[in-house]
């Protein structure tokens, strides 16, 4: 970070800024957020009286310039550094009424104060020091959790859970580090052992490995927190609406024994193992003339290439639709649908190489209990949290590839020269750093906090 940002920082955090904590609108309890250093004299002029003790809560009440009653409140006063910013801070525990909650603010406007921006609170917490950049991220996780398995993720990262584990690699890379600048720095004296930077190689080798297991496993995290795409394909009159509706339990799209009725995506949002899920029903894949129907099949397409899992319906009549099965990757799903109508198709006929295969019918419900058990289990298999903190963004992803593409470079320098390694090993610190926040990286920072609602 240059010394103009840290001064540009200094002058933000020595204003003193307001926000309501609490959703806007009429409630029984809103809560008003003050920090800065001018949150104590502000408390003193409200409530006519001394600061109460720190971090006790007392009942006071709050008068404007003219000595009028604004409300009684609750009274929270923290004592800079022992808040959640890091400076001095109190929050009024007031009556939810719209009335009261606009009294307050301009009472606050009057003494000077500013309105804080969205993520402000949060920001000084990290700039001062009382959380690193992926706790704050993890905190704006936890705030927009839907389900409980993103809530446990996003706990994990709030906590600490990825900054232990990027301290254990920056542990090992300055240990690696200190290998070859004793080479580097002490070519010539005796108690220096010869070639000390290839003692850096084991221990790189181990990092190396780390570093490709996490990114393997960052679609895990990223999955469970954007949620999970589903795309429902098949040809025309296949029943993919149905199945749609039986997946939803309820009637989500129309359902018609005219070929081409869904044209449009059809989505459903839901949850499958505590994840957010994304079920679409796509348009009937096939040759057309008509332009609307032509899009809706283009439309189709490109959503089961960009799904993260594809359930491919076929008609029990036709078990060899291979413009379909085209569509599919390793670990799909095949639902040979209509069974109630049609007989099962034969072994020879199902084609399921690496892919989960069942004959249902969406209809009366025939063995629909099978796929849906399957179905969770893939997902929960391939898509829930692990039980420590991982990448959960892409930011996390591009640092940490980053890292490891010096690291690599780094290995294969050792044996051609110790100050090149020491230079990757640098490089791969310093992609550490920027996960943690800890570099120039305004404009990363300015995205992340912008995230937050405001009073948060």
């Amino acid at each position: 970070m240059t010394t103009n940002e840290r001064q540009g920082m200094e002058i933000v955090s020595r204003e003193t800024i307001f926000a309501l904590a609490t959703a806007p609108g009429r409630a029984g309890v809103a809560i008003m957020r003050v920090s800065g250093p001018e949150a104590g004299s502000t408390l003193q002029k409200l409530t006519r009286k001394p600061l109460p003790n720190p971090r006790k809560a007392v009942v006071r009440r709050l008068y404007d310039e003219t000595g009028g009653k604004i409300d009684e409140a609750l009274v929270l006063w923290f004592v800079d550094p022992a808040s959640f910013t890091g400076e001095d801070m109190v929050e009024y525990h007031i009556h939810g009424g719209p009335a009261i909650v606009e009294a307050l603010s301009e009472f606050l406007f009057s003494m000077g104060l500013r309105q804080a921006e969205a993520g402000e609170f949060t920001r000084r917490a990290f700039q001062n020091g009382k959380m690193d950049l992926t706790e704050a991220e993890g905190l704006a996780d936890l705030i927009d959790a839907d389900t409980q398995g993103q809530r446990k993720q996003a706990l994990r990262q709030m906590q600490g859970g990825l900054r232990e584990i990027y301290e254990d690699w920056r542990e090992d890379i300055i240990n690696c580090l200190a290998f070859v600048e004793g080479e580097i720095d002490f070519p010539d004296e005796e108690d220096v052992p010869d070639a000390l930077a290839q003692r850096a190689g084991p221990g790189l080798d181990v990092l190396v490995e780390k570093l490709r297991e996490i990114l393997a496993d960052s679609e895990r995290g990223e999955r469970l927190r954007h949620g999970v795409d589903i795309a429902i394909i098949g040809a025309p009159n296949a029943g993919k609406s149905s199945i749609l509706n039986r997946l939803a339990k309820r009637e989500a799209a129309i359902v018609s024994s005219e070929a081409g009725t869904t044209r449009d995506i059809v989505e459903v949002h839901m949850q499958i193992s505590s994840i957010p899920v994304r079920i679409s029903d796509t348009a009937g894949l096939r040759e057309t003339d008509n332009e609307v129907e032509a899009e809706g099949v283009r439309r189709a397409r490109l959503r089961a290439q960009e799904a993260d899992l594809r359930i491919a319906v076929i008609d029990s009549n036709d078990p060899l639709s291979t413009d379909v099965l085209a569509e599919l990757e390793s670990g799909d799903f095949i639902l040979y649908n209509k069974t109630d109508l049609f007989a099962k198709p034969s072994g020879s006929e199902m084609q399921n190489v690496s892919r989960e295969t069942f004959c249902i019918s969406a209809t009366e419900g025939t063995g629909f209990e099978n796929f849906e058990s399957a179905l969770n289990r893939t997902i929960t298999a391939r898509f829930s949290a692990s039980e420590q903190a991982g990448l959960t963004r892409a930011r996390h992803r591009n640092c940490v590839k980053t890292a490891l593409f010096s690291l690599e470079k780094a290995r294969k320098s050792l044996s051609i020269a110790p100050e090149l390694a020491g230079a990757d090993l640098r490089e791969a610190l310093h992609a550490i750093k920027e996960l943690a926040g800890e570099t120039d990286i305004e404009a990363v920072l300015d995205r992340v906090f912008s995230s937050f609602c405001i009073g948060k």
